[in-house]
This record gives structure tokens, sequence and C-alpha cells, in this order.
């Protein structure tokens, strides 16, 4: 453990500190997408030839996007899920969940999307800290997850707030490897592995918790420092990448430990004056990593920006030079 965390010490002194010094993407489109009954996008996968969606406010559908011209048709596609299992959250963050549910709808308050190589998809319940499969033929069906993760996630001080739960996930093809991330206050990864039926711990849960905060980028309209966050995972050719919203940026990371080797900012496009919106936080909650570049998806939570727009929006960024697997 202390080896590790020395080497986490040393990676961390040799990468620049200020979003300024991050590299920044080239956007190359943006797209406002119509026909999401809930809007409120929180996130994206690339699967089965497709690019599919989730929103946070819709418990029994998902969506995939018609990627034809500018504006992109979400086409839904309904699933009824089933009960969902005891989690081992405490009663009171049930109970603020379940309460804020029928005001804004949303009870299993999707956060995430991914799927492996056989066509699997799977989403995470922020509500209740918990993975629903919907494989490629057959119904849907929640992860028989140890136990033990929770509770060494909130031992290490993550899921211990309301509304600051798992943020996003992410699988590697063979399906057998599932990454969490809490989202804040601490913001962490935890990895679970397929043993028969069940996914535990192995030797141990959690690979990241972090506390701290972080100043906003200088694009940001009256920056400020912020909770450091996670808003969504991506797998890669054998890497993590973490969306971090408030920092307009995107990292990669040690698949094994969560240690940051390289980020990428998008803060100069994604905040120029036209795609601003009147909210102190960073609102980028959905990412997909492919050979050519990055999909960001924005949860605006129907808010307009600042050239009117109030639809949910993907945008469209480059691969760096030299692609995602270059060095610093």
């Amino acid at each position: 453990m202390i080896r590790r965390w020395l080497a986490a010490l040393l990676t961390l002194s040799t990468l620049p500190t200020q979003a300024s010094d991050w590299p920044e993407l080239k956007m190359l489109g943006e797209h406002p997408i119509d026909g999401m009954r809930g809007g409120n996008l929180s996130g994206l996968a690339l699967c089965r030839g497709s690019l599919w969606g989730v929103s946070d406010r819709d418990d029994e559908r998902l969506y995939r996007f018609d990627r034809k011209g500018p504006v992109w048709a979400a086409q839904a596609l309904p699933f009824t899920p089933p009960p969902v299992p005891e989690s081992g959250l405490p009663w009171g963050l049930k109970v603020r969940n379940w309460a804020v549910s029928w005001v804004r709808g949303g009870e299993l308050d999707y956060e995430g999307i991914t799927c492996d190589k056989a066509g699997n998809l799977y989403l995470v319940s922020e509500a209740h800290a918990a993975v629903l499969q919907l494989p490629l033929e057959g119904e849907p069906d929640w992860l028989k997850i140890d136990p033990a993760m929770l509770r060494q996630a909130r031992a290490s001080g993550m899921l211990l707030h309301f509304n600051a739960q798992f943020e996003g996930l992410a699988i590697n093809p063979a399906g057998d490897r599932l990454w969490l991330a809490a989202e804040r206050e601490r913001r962490g990864l935890v990895a679970i592995e397929r043993q028969q039926s069940v996914w535990n711990c192995g030797h141990s849960c959690v690979l990241l918790s972090e506390a701290g905060v972080e100043m906003q980028p200088a694009q940001m309209p009256n920056p400020r420092n912020r909770s450091r966050d996670f808003s969504d995972l991506a797998w890669y050719q054998g890497k993590l990448f973490t969306l971090e919203r408030n920092a307009y940026r995107i990292c990669r990371r040690n698949i094994g430990s969560g240690e940051v080797e390289r980020c990428w900012s998008f803060a100069e496009e994604g905040l120029t004056e036209a795609r601003r919106y009147d909210h102190p936080f960073g609102l980028a909650e959905a990412l997909v990593i492919d050979d050519k570049g990055a999909w960001i998806g924005l949860d605006n939570n129907n808010a307009h920006r600042a050239d009117g727009e109030r639809r949910p929006i993907v945008w469209r960024f480059a691969a760096p030079a030299g692609g995602w697997s270059a060095k610093p």
C-alpha cells in the first residue's frame, strides 16, 4: 500500500497542475438530440454498431441514436427492470433517493451505460449502487455483487453523501471485470470481477479514493474551486478514461491502480460563449472513447445555453495527436 501511495505521488508530481497546461482537444461537431422523453442524457456507449444513451429520468427505456445529420433522433427501446436487490446503502440515503424520485422522476437514476464484446449492455443505478445487465438475448437482470464492495468503498470515504454515489461504469471486452466511478466527496474507482454468478472484490475493490478541490478552467465564468469529481468512465485499449466534469477534461488512467497517466482538456471549445450555461458546475456526464476521438454527452437538466439550445447535446472531439496512448 505504501509503495502504491508513493508511486501515485511521483506520478502526480510529473504532471501539470493547471487546467491551462493540459493539451486541448479539437471539436469536430456537436449534435442536439430530439426524442429523449426525460432529457437529461447521463451516459453513452458504443455497442452493437450504434451509439446508445441513457437518461437519469427514465427507468424503463434506453435510447439508440440515429446519427444522420447534425441533429440526432433518439429511438427509445423499452425494457422492464426487475425489482432492485438490497444494496446495503444506509436507510437515510435510501429515503432521500426515494423522495427525490417523486419530484424529478427516475427512481433508479441511471448514470452510466457500457457494453462488452458480446453486446451485453450494463447500466449503473446511482440511487441503489447496483448494476443492471441487459443481455443481447433474454431478460434484464441485476448483477449479484458481493456486499463487500459497498463496505470497502464506504470505508474508504466514498458513497457517503446523497447524490454523490456511482456516476459511471466501464467493462472489459471479455465482460468479466467491471469498474465503477464514485462521483465526489470522495471521488474514486472500484473494481469487481465475475466469479461464476457473483461479482466480487478479489484482493481489494478500491483502486482509488481521492478528496480535495480543484480550480475550474479559466474559460469558465467566475471559476471557483470545486470538489474533484468523476462523471463517467470509459475503457479503451487496456486503459480507463475518466470524464472529470468540473475540470473539463478527460484523463487516461492505469487500469489496475487508477493512477493518472495523461489528461486532455476540452474547456477551450466546450466553454465558448455560445455554449455556456448559466450553471456553476460542469455538465459533461457521458463519455465514449474510440480510435478516432471522443464522444462527450451533456446532462443540461433542461436548461438552455447562451445560444438558446436546450436539448441534450453530444460533442465529438478528435483524438489527440499521437492517439490516446501517447506518452506525455
